[in-house]
């Protein structure tokens, strides 16, 4: 649960003391903090502690893990994207981007389990109380599997009346309930797969959760091109190949994480705890808000779009999300894989390291910021072609599109990391404000109000401005609670 609290006054955390007795943990030098030390050092380092001093090279390196891994998780939907659309058709996969937000609705639980939960492990291990980190690993799945199957249920029993009610009909409403259908089965492995990306993180393990993550991916891309390019079974198939490929990325973390292993977590014995779990729900509040803001949001496009234009703006919209899913992914991993290191730091109460990872994380977020949207705006005729070459007209609004949109870039990465800052120092409030300001009401307002003045373009516009908004909004939360938490 949220205390809000000083670090010199927290009764949630014990006093600071050494780090000794935390298994895989190993000294590490200090260095000099350069950007320098990026190669010189940062990427050499085979074990990386969450009790060391971090570096540029050593943050970068201990991220990197986390970055590959939700940018090879996002290639999910793009794989899909991309063989529904180029052998399947239009309406299927204009189908597949409208449905596509409830189901991603539905899987949020493992975000909010994994950044809530991963936090409260990793101030357990800062103050050295290695047993009760792992009593909470054990609950906090077991309890988010079980919330899993029953959300499954739901999904199945909402998914076609949703649909039409959000105006799909005829073939692209059938289209939408039969992907939507098969993905629900497999939302109980997408919660858990969801989550072990954090824990993986938190175990000191980043390595092994993107190979876990890598091989579930390289199978969604083999499934799908055997069942929907080399076998007809289209929209099925494509459903089928994203579903096993999420019960392939839950298993391997189980099986692992549920043997001796290495890592500084393991499954077993543990009991009930509502306290721990509702701490766990109140932390990740922010990452649950945050992705069904996002969701709620994308059918508010859909919407829009099929007012000002039609079945091509839901498909050339759908592009946009496969291009934005893969930069703001690189976004999301820093955060995820910085985010145990802070509340490791913020469970010993070491404020130099506080104010050391925040700012050389601003500069990181930077670069990174500015790399991608030169990227997207270089690639945004050629990544409309490999969807949407077959409509010249469909074509020419993906790749104005996405011309406008990427400008988000500059400013998204800031809030995506303000947010996930504030839930590793156990804030959730904080956390779920930025969130919800960020995802749902700033972006609700703005595609809402835009395309009243400037038509199809005032959505694409729409998300720039609200990225822009959420920057200023993140910026004074970060200066007006520096002194609180001594960053």
């Amino acid at each position: 649960m949220n205390r809000n609290h000083a670090p010199d006054k927290m009764p949630f955390f014990l006093p600071a003391r050494e780090h000794a007795g935390v298994p895989g943990v190993e000294k590490a030098g200090r260095g000099d903090g350069s950007l320098s030390g990026v190669f010189l050092g940062g990427f050499v380092k085979k074990h990386i502690a969450l009790k060391d001093h971090f570096t540029y090279g050593r943050l970068l390196s201990f991220t990197l893990p986390s970055i590959a891994m939700m940018i090879f998780t996002s290639v999910y939907g793009v794989v899909d994207g991309f063989f529904i659309s180029n052998f399947a058709g239009k309406t299927p996969f204009a189908a597949v981007n409208f449905i596509m937000p409830y189901l991603m609705i539905l899987g949020t639980l493992g975000f909010m389990f994994g950044s809530g939960g991963s936090a409260l492990v990793a101030s357990a291990m800062g103050m050295g109380d290695t047993k009760r980190a792992n009593e909470l690993f054990s609950l906090l799945v077991a309890v988010s599997a079980g919330l899993g199957v029953i959300v499954a249920l739901a999904g199945l029993l909402t998914l076609r009346s949703l649909a039409a009610a959000l105006g799909a009909e005829g073939e692209m409403l059938e289209d939408c309930v039969a992907y939507g259908r098969i993905i629900v089965l497999a939302v109980p492995a997408f919660i858990l797969q969801m989550e072990f990306q954090s824990f993986f993180v938190t175990a000191e393990k980043p390595g092994l959760g993107l190979a876990a993550t890598v091989a579930s991916g390289v199978a969604n891309m083999v499934l799908d091109a055997l069942l929907v390019a080399v076998f007809p079974f289209g929209i099925l198939g494509a459903a089928s190949a994203t579903a096993l490929s999420q019960l392939l990325g839950a298993l391997i973390p189980l099986i692992y994480f549920s043997r001796p292993n290495t890592s500084l977590l393991r499954l077993g014995k543990t009991r009930f705890d509502a306290r721990a779990v509702l701490r766990a729900c109140l932390n990740g509040s922010s990452e649950f808000m945050n992705n069904i803001s996002m969701s709620l949001v994308g059918m508010l496009y859909n919407v829009q779009l099929l007012r000002y234009a039609g079945e091509n703006g839901v498909s050339a919209y759908g592009v946009l999300m496969y291009v934005s899913m893969i930069f703001s992914a690189a976004f999301i991993g820093y955060s995820m894989g910085s985010a145990p290191v802070v509340s490791f730091h913020f469970g010993a109460q070491d404020r130099t390291e506080l104010r050391s990872l925040l700012q050389k994380s601003l500069v990181i977020i930077g670069l990174f910021s500015l790399g991608m949207v030169l990227a997207a705006q270089l690639l945004a005729r050629p990544l409309a072609l490999l969807y949407v070459s077959y409509d010249p007209e469909l074509l020419e609004l993906t790749a104005r599109a996405m011309g406008i949109y990427s400008l988000a870039f500059l400013f998204m990465g800031y809030a995506i990391y303000a947010s996930g800052f504030f839930t590793a120092l156990n804030d959730g409030l904080t956390s779920a404000l930025i969130s919800f300001l960020r995802t749902l009401v700033f972006q609700a307002a703005a595609v809402l109000i835009l395309p009243l003045l400037f038509k199809v373009d005032g959505i694409w516009w729409s998300l720039v401005a609200a990225e822009g908004m959420a920057v200023a909004m993140s910026g004074a939360f970060l200066l007006g609670k520096r002194s609180r938490y001594g960053y």
